[in-house]
């Protein structure tokens, strides 16, 4: 059986010990025969395996009674929820990656001090959200995909840079043009939130009153015009 399926003696003995995979039959000697229907068993425990699913989750859904359809749907749903929660964030990690070797690529060499915080930006990302909330960005990161994304970037850099004109014309709070523009801005932000998103809102604004000045220098604009910026926000929208 280990040679026909190309798995070794000791992880079908493990399979055997642990009840997932147990031979139909015994031969006069003892010996482990299995049939075909245990052949096809095995087979489901190495394709469930090569998916990443866990050896526990493998017998449960095997062990429904009902045929089991419902149960590895459900299964497979969830495995696959995982891995994109997984991709996002390596492609997420990947970003970062390929901005840091751009600073010391590039042709002048940034502040060390400057280098310095962006790492440490890394980390304040981990300490203002939980780690359920970085994986509901991270899933809806993923949900979004890369193309709405970039274009969503293009879209915040666009509004940044009209806001920034009404922050210094200072263009009182009430007119329907900032009024526009704050409602595309919060929508714009809600479609990066699961749910209602209201946690994660509230701990990136806890992140950003804590680091405006950090992360203003990843950003092409001051950090004290991006100050005014979010103020000038708070205030259009508190005048409804």
């Amino acid at each position: 059986m280990a040679r026909a399926s190309g798995t070794t003696v000791r992880a079908l003995r493990h399979y055997d010990e642990i009840g997932l995979l147990s031979p139909s039959e015994r031969t006069a000697s003892g010996h482990r025969r299995y049939t075909e229907f245990d052949v096809r068993r095995l087979y489901q425990v190495r394709a469930l395996r090569s998916l990443g699913v866990s050896l526990e989750e493998i017998a449960s859904v095997l062990a429904d009674s009902t045929g089991g359809l419902e149960a590895m749907r459900d299964l497979l749903a969830e495995q696959l929820r995982g891995l994109e929660v997984h991709a996002a964030q390596v492609q997420q990690l990947t970003e970062q990656l390929r901005g840091l070797l751009g600073q010391i690529d590039h042709a002048s060499m940034p502040d060390p001090d400057q280098f310095l915080t962006t790492l440490e930006m890394i980390s304040v990302f981990e300490t203002y959200f939980t780690t359920e909330q970085r994986e509901q960005l991270a899933r809806r990161r993923a949900e979004l995909g890369s193309e709405t994304i970039e274009a969503a970037k293009t879209e915040w850099a666009e509004l940044v840079e009209e806001l920034l004109r009404h922050v210094e014309e200072d263009t009182p709070v009430e007119d329907p043009r900032v009024r526009s523009l704050v409602a595309r801005w919060d929508a714009l932000g809600s479609r990066f939130h699961a749910g209602d998103g209201e946690q994660t809102r509230a701990a990136a604004q806890r992140m950003w009153n804590d680091n405006s000045e950090e992360i203003g220098r990843s950003l092409p604009w001051p950090a004290d015009r991006m100050r005014d910026l979010v103020r000038y926000l708070e205030r259009v929208r508190q005048a409804g």
